[in-house]
Order: structure tokens, then C-alpha cells, then sequence
């Protein structure tokens, strides 16, 4: 009897969202099936047990002599991460060409006459490759860090001062390593757009650079979105509608996993807010304040009296680190949070940041070290205004009753989050 199993293979996979995408859009059962090892993967196709597999990192290229037939355009690119097995042959097909053309469709990036930078050599750099020559890009270089091949290396690519459009297809910056960076965006004074394929965390650490310098920039949410979607058209025979399907399936899903980060001075009700923030959601609560407490043994306030304040921002940069790379939470941050930009990455790389205010005669400073009330405090909030307005997405007002300031918060989330 034939076995039915629809899933996902690849090296590591911890990081997918594609078993709650698939499932929510076919209605089959998807599982994620980590292959570690090349002769692994090549054993499970050799079995050929299953029904239709997504294949990700770094398979695209193995499965190819697999498949008994490999439509034109996936053989013409040299990369395939949709198989369906029929009756015992396996067909294969690209998906990610029109995911990947969906993304900059998406976000008005149009290659024809540009000059584009591909990080990465893998398989899908070579679908990436594709969509750019068919768009009409003038001319499309290649960067990795052993430079192979004909391609740059990292630190000659950054001389290419014309380069206009780049597009990640690493997995730098992926979860668990947010926070890494190639290269620096800011190098290209011709630049107008960046695209990464890495989809968790939604921004990377090349999205979020590029971004505060003006840049067009976008992860590959999208795109795991869209080429998930015409996966599924192959794994059941079914057609969806892609210009209504993708939409609402990002949506979905992005409501779903997308933090709220709640930031502002303290005392402003970050907490209080957060908590009901969260039951409204459906999303899990995290007080900053409170893990940096469970992690050190020790309250806040005497870490300050002990320590002093650089080792409490250590501690708060590493719980923050930890807990950003996780998804579907409401995290209440220390007024603080905003002095250092590589917190603010970590809080901007999962979702939205919502700046708490409340009037400064209004503000509880009961054992909080810094906030003492007074000149002292309306300093401290003359010095982090700038900082807070630079780290949001939006304002949330907090000088009102609880329910409405949690009702205006889910409408912030509705406009600044969910595509």
C-alpha cells in the first residue's frame, strides 16, 4: 500500500514555517523531515515513500537525478524543491522561480537595466539568476566567500560601487543566527532595493541595514508564501487562486507569528499592556524584566546596586537575543532597551516595535533605578524621545483606560504587520 506523506526535506529545518503553511492551505498532514547527512537524502529518495516533499537547503540540486522527469524551466535553472511522486516516477519542479518573482513583484523591484549582486552559490541562486535575466538585468554578478567559480568575494563585491539591486541567497542571518551580515548595504551609493530569500526572522540583519538607510528592502516571507502555494497546486491538482491565495495565506500566518514589542519609559504601562496585549492575540506574554530577573537570580534593582548599569545592559542585550528569535509573543521591554541599535534590530527582525506613552506626571517610578522622578526623569525622557521615535512603527497611546489602549494597540499591530 502507498504511503502518503507530503513534507518537507532538508539539512536542518528547525527554523521552517512550511508544515504550519501547508497545512493550513492543502489540508494535508505535512511533516518536516531533517536529512542531515547527503547519504541520508539520498536514501530517502531512493525509497521513494512518499507522496510530495518541498526541498530546501542544501538539496535542490542533488534531488535532480532522482526525478524521471524535471520540468523544462526547473532542468534550464539546474534546481528543483518540489517533487511529486506519481505512481511510483518522481516529477520535479521549481516553485521558487515564481516565489521568488512574487517577492519583488510584491515590493516594485523590476531588474530590467540594473546591475544585481546574488550572494551565494546554491541552488537557489541559480533560481534567482533566472528571474533576473528573464526581468531584463543589465548585468548580474555573483559574490560567495571563497570567490569560485567566476564569482566575488565578499570583500570585492563591496568595490561595486554600481551595484543597484542585491538579493541574499544564503542563509546568513537565518535562525539561529540573526544578526550576522555579509556585507555592509550602505557600500553601494547605487543601491535601490534589497531582497533576502531567508524568511525567519522576517528581517534580517541585511533587511534591517539596508532599511534604515532609505533602502527598498524585504525578507522572503513572500516568498515561502507564494512558492508554497504553487507547491501545493502540484502536491494536489488543485488550483488556487495565487493573487487572492498568497495574500490572505501571508496574513494568516503573519498574525500568527509576528511579535509586538512594546517600548517607552518606565513606568508608562508596558507591562500592564502587554499582558492583556497578548490574551487578545492569542500570543505569549514576555516581561524583559522579569527573564533578565529569572536568569540572574537577582531583581533589577539590586543588579543595578552590584553591578552596576553596563552589566545589566549585557544581560539585557542577551536575554533579548534569545527571546526575539522566537516568534508569536507580546514583549515588554525596559525603558532602556532602545540606547544600543543592535537591540532595536532584535526586536524590528520578528515584528513590530509600538512606542508606550504616557503623560510624564503619570509615569509609576517605584523601584525602577533610573527613574526617580522629578527633573531627573523628565530629563531621561528628553534624552530617549529620539530614541524611542527612531526604534517604532508607531505611537500607542497609554493615557486612557487599559481596554482602549489595548484595542487601539491590536489596530497598530492590523496596519504595521500583517501584509
Amino acid at each position: 500500500m502507498e504511503q502518503t506523506l507530503y513534507g518537507l526535506i532538508g539539512a536542518k529545518l528547525g527554523h521552517s514555517y512550511s508544515k504550519l503553511l501547508h497545512e493550513q492551505l492543502g489540508g494535508y498532514r505535512y511533516e518536516l523531515i531533517p536529512l542531515p547527512t547527503e547519504d541520508e537524502a539520498r536514501a530517502f529518495l531512493e525509497k521513494r515513500a512518499f507522496t510530495a516533499v518541498n526541498v530546501t537547503i542544501p538539496y535542490k540540486q542533488l534531488v535532480i537525478p532522482y526525478c524521471d522527469e524535471v520540468e523544462p524551466k526547473a532542468r534550464a535553472i539546474g534546481a528543483v524543491n518540489t517533487i511529486v511522486n506519481r505512481g511510483g516516477k518522481l516529477y520535479g519542479y521549481n516553485t521558487d522561480y515564481a516565489g521568488f518573482a512574487y517577492l519583488a513583484r510584491a515590493h516594485g523591484v523590476d531588474f530590467a537595466g540594473k546591475t544585481v549582486l546574488i550572494l551565494g552559490t546554491g541552488g537557489t541562486h541559480f533560481t534567482v539568476e533566472a528571474v533576473c535575466r528573464d526581468g531584463g538585468a543589465a548585468e548580474i554578478l555573483c559574490a560567495s566567500r571563497t570567490g569560485r567559480g567566476g564569482a566575488l568575494t565578499y570583500s570585492e563585491a563591496m568595490h561595486r560601487r554600481d551595484v543597484q539591486i542585491i538579493v541574499n541567497t544564503t542563509p546568513c542571518g537565518m535562525y539561529p543566527h540573526g544578526g550576522q551580515c555579509m556585507l555592509d548595504p550602505t557600500a553601494f551609493p547605487a543601491l535601490e532595493a534589497v531582497l533576502d530569500v531567508v524568511y525567519n526572522p522576517f528581517r534580517t540583519e541585511l533587511v534591517l541595514r539596508a532599511a534604515d538607510h532609505g533602502v527598498n528592502a524585504a525578507g522572503g516571507f513572500e516568498m515561502l508564501v507564494a512558492q508554497a502555494v504553487y507547491a501545493a497546486q502540484y502536491f494536489t491538482g488543485q488550483f488556487f487562486a495565487s493573487d487572492s491565495v498568497i495574500p490572505a495565506a501571508c496574513r494568516r500566518l503573519q498574525r500568527q507569528l509576528t511579535n509586538v514589542s512594546l517600548i517607552g519609559m518606565p513606568g508608562c504601562g508596558k507591562s500592564s499592556v502587554g499582558a492583556v496585549l497578548a490574551q487578545t492575540l492569542n500570543k505569549t506574554f514576555v516581561d524583559l524584566d522579569e527573564e533578565i530577573e529569572r536568569r540572574t537570580g537577582q531583581n533589577i534593582p539590586d543588579i543595578f546596586a552590584r553591578e552596576g548599569e553596563d552589566a545589566f545592559r549585557r544581560y539585557e542585550a542577551a536575554a533579548l537575543a534569545d527571546i526575539t528569535q522566537q516568534t508569536g509573543q507580546v514583549i515588554a521591554c525596559g525603558g532602556g532597551i532602545v540606547k544600543t541599535q543592535a537591540n532595536v534590530h532584535a526586536l524590528r527582525q520578528n515584528g513590530c516595535v509600538l512606542w508606550v506613552q504616557r503623560p510624564l506626571n503619570k509615569l509609576a517610578t517605584g523601584g525602577r533605578p533610573l527613574s526617580r522622578g522629578g527633573a531627573a526623569l523628565k530629563q531621561l525622557q528628553e534624552e530617549r524621545t529620539p530614541l524611542y521615535q527612531a526604534a517604532s512603527d508607531a505611537v500607542l497611546d497609554n493615557s486612557g483606560a487599559l481596554q482602549a489602549t489595548v484595542d487601539a494597540a491590536v489596530q497598530l499591530f492590523e496596519r504595521e504587520t500583517l501584509l
